[in-house]
C-alpha cells in the first residue's frame, strides 16, 4: 500500500470508528462501542497499517492493569457491604430534603475521588432511591445530585475515573501531584453542583415538598439488602487504604492495584461473583482504541504536526478544555482523551503538565452536560427508570448544563491563575 493510499485509508477507518463511537452502534447491527473499537483495530492490522508488534506496543497495559485492579478492589468492597454501610450511616440519619441532598452528593463525590465513579453510582443509586421514597421525598434531585457529584468528585485523583487513569499513564504525573492540582477543583465543583441542584429543585427540597408520582415496581417496597461480610469488609477496606496510601507515596499505581486485587482474590469468596462485576467490555474498548489512535498518529498526525499549532501552544488550558469538553459529549470522554495522546507531548515541556490536567478536568466535568455525557449518569437514570422513577432529559439538563458551564469555568480559572 502506497503512503498516499495508507494516509487516506487510515483517515477513513479512524473517522468510521469514531463515528460509530459517537452513534453508539453500527446501523442495522447490534455492535456496541467496544465492538466498534475492536473492529477498527482489526481493520488497521488487516490492512497492514500497523504490524502486530506495533499494535501490541501501542496498548498501554499499565492503564489496563490499573483499571482491572481497581475494578476488582471495588467489587470486593461492594461485596463486603462498604457502600451500604456508609450510606446507612450517612444518609439514614438525615431527614431534611436539602440535608439529604448535601450528604448524598458529599458521599458520592468523596467515594468517586478514591474509587471508580461508575461503580460508586451503581452501588449508591438503589440506596438513595429507597431512602428518598421511604421519606416520601421527590427522588429526582437526589438521583441527579448523585450523578453530577460522582463526576465532579472523580476529578480529584487519577483513580477517580477511567479517563484519568489513561492520562496518568500517558503523562506520568504522580498521584499526589495530580490530587494537589485538581482536588481543589473537585471540591469547588461539588459545592457549585450542590448549589445549582438545590436552586433548580428548591421547591421539591422544602420540607413537605410533594414527591413526584412514580410507577411502583416489584422492588419498590423493599429495602435493598445490606449484605455485609464483616471479615471481608475489614480485609477489603484495609487493602484499599494501604493501596491508596501507596498511590500517594508514589509507588507504581498499576502494580499497587494489581497487588491489592491479588491479595483480595486469595479468599474464600467465589471469584466468579467478582468477575461478573468487572466491566470487561470497557477493557476491550480501551485496547482497541489504543491501536486505532496509534495508527492515526503514525499515518496522519505525524504529517500534520498538530503539536505546533499556535492556538494549542499559546493557550493550551483554554483550547484543550473547550475542545475536549465538546468531543467528550460527541464520542465519550475516553475516546476524546485518546485523541490528544499524540498532540500534548509535542507541546513545550513547560505546558505539558497543565495541558494534561486541563484534559483530565474538562473531559470529566463535561460528562455532566447531558444524561449521555457519562456512564455514571446512565447508570443512575436507567436504574431509576426500572424502579418507576423517570428522570427526563429536561430534568437532568436543568442541572447538568449550568453545572457543566460553571465547573468548567472554575477548573480553567484554577489552572490558569493558581500558582504551581
Amino acid at each position: 500500500m502506497s503512503e498516499s493510499v495508507a494516509f487516506w485509508f487510515t483517515i477513513v477507518v479512524f473517522v468510521l470508528t469514531y463515528a460509530g463511537l459517537a452513534i453508539g452502534r453500527l446501523p442495522w447491527l447490534r455492535t456496541d462501542r467496544p465492538g466498534i473499537a475492536l473492529a477498527g483495530a482489526a481493520l488497521m492490522l488487516a490492512s497492514g497499517l500497523l504490524t502486530f508488534d506495533e499494535a501490541v506496543s501501542a496498548v498501554d497495559f499499565a492503564t489496563l492493569v490499573l483499571l482491572l485492579g481497581m475494578m476488582i478492589v471495588v467489587a470486593y468492597l461492594r461485596r463486603g457491604g462498604l457502600f451500604a454501610t456508609l450510606a446507612g450511616l450517612a444518609l439514614g440519619r438525615v431527614r431534611h430534603p436539602a440535608g439529604l441532598l448535601a450528604v448524598t452528593m458529599a458521599l458520592s463525590g468523596v467515594l468517586s475521588a478514591l474509587l471508580v465513579n461508575d461503580v460508586v453510582c451503581l452501588a449508591l443509586t438503589p440506596l438513595v432511591l429507597h431512602l428518598a421514597r421511604h421519606l416520601r421525598l421527590d427522588p429526582r434531585p437526589h438521583l441527579i445530585g448523585l450523578a453530577v457529584a460522582s463526576n465532579a468528585g472523580s476529578v480529584a485523583t487519577l483513580t477517580g475515573n477511567p479517563q484519568n487513569m489513561i492520562i496518568g499513564g500517558l503523562s506520568h504525573i504522580s498521584y499526589l501531584r495530580f490530587a494537589a492540582k485538581l482536588a481543589p477543583v473537585a471540591l469547588l465543583s461539588l459545592a457549585a453542583a450542590y448549589l445549582v441542584t438545590w436552586f433548580v429543585f428548591r421547591g421539591a427540597l422544602r420540607p413537605g415538598g410533594m414527591p413526584v408520582e412514580s410507577k411502583p415496581s416489584k422492588t419498590t417496597a423493599k429495602q435493598p439488602r445490606r449484605r455485609q461480610h464483616r471479615s471481608l469488609l475489614v480485609k477489603s477496606l484495609a487493602v484499599t487504604l494501604v493501596a491508596v496510601g501507596l498511590f500517594f507515596a508514589g509507588f507504581p499505581m498499576a502494580i499497587v492495584a494489581l497487588g491489592a486485587a491479588a491479595i483480595l482474590l486469595l479468599d474464600r469468596v467465589n471469584p466468579a461473583n467478582v468477575y461478573r462485576q468487572i466491566d470487561w467490555s470497557l477493557l476491550v474498548m480501551f485496547a482497541g482504541l489504543f491501536v486505532v489512535v496509534h495508527a492515526f498518529e503514525m499515518r496522519v498526525l505525524s504529517r500534520w504536526d498538530a503539536g505546533q499549532w499556535s492556538a494549542i501552544r499559546d493557550q493550551p488550558v483554554v483550547v484543550l478544555s473547550g475542545v475536549s469538553a465538546f468531543l467528550s459529549n460527541i464520542v465519550s470522554n475516553v475516546p476524546a482523551v485518546l485523541l490528544f495522546k499524540p498532540i500534548i507531548p509535542e507541546l513545550p515541556a513547560g505546558s505539558q503538565e497543565s495541558a494534561w490536567l486541563a484534559l483530565a478536568m474538562s473531559s470529566t466535568l463535561a460528562g455532566n452536560l447531558t444524561v449521555l455525557g457519562s456512564v455514571a449518569n446512565l447508570i443512575v437514570v436507567e436504574y431509576a427508570r426500572k424502579e418507576g422513577v423517570i428522570v427526563t432529559l429536561a430534568d437532568y439538563c436543568r442541572v447538568g448544563i449550568p453545572v457543566t458551564i460553571l465547573t468548567l469555568l472554575i477548573g480553567i480559572a484554577w489552572l490558569l491563575w493558581v500558582p504551581y
